[in-house]
């Protein structure tokens, strides 16, 4: 068993190209010994934004803090706390914060090679 507090865990900038104003937490990972899945934190800052874009696997998404919206860029929708998601897999979507000063939620992904960064694996 693991057990571990978010605020515990390093913060770190996504500086992936278009990424603004976010903040990624990974809280379980292969580091710590998962094998299946990989849970991480999320927080996007007001008038920050994750510009769509699509991967091979699916998300599982938890609103924890803030509203923000969710687009798969044929649909927008408005998401509160307790609002939960899933993307499937290759499925186009962006997060937008305009309003709430900051927009959390937890995001869960299956482990793969391409899905979870190396330092995230232990490798």
């Amino acid at each position: 068993m693991f057990v571990g507090h978010y605020l515990d865990v390093e913060e770190k900038e996504v500086t992936i190209e278009g990424v603004e104003k976010t903040t990624i937490r990974w809280l379980v990972s292969p580091k710590v010994g998962a094998k299946n899945f990989a849970m991480r934190y999320f927080v996007i800052k007001k008038d920050g934004r994750i510009p769509i874009h699509q991967h091979p696997w699916e998300h599982e998404i938890f609103v924890v803090k803030g509203e923000g919206y969710i687009t798969n860029g044929r649909k927008t929708v408005k998401v509160v706390p307790g609002s939960f998601l899933y993307i499937p897999p290759n499925e186009p979507h962006g997060y937008e914060n305009p309003d709430s000063e900051t927009f959390e939620f937890l995001c869960i992904i299956p482990v793969t090679e391409k899905s979870v960064p190396p330092e995230e694996r232990g490798d």
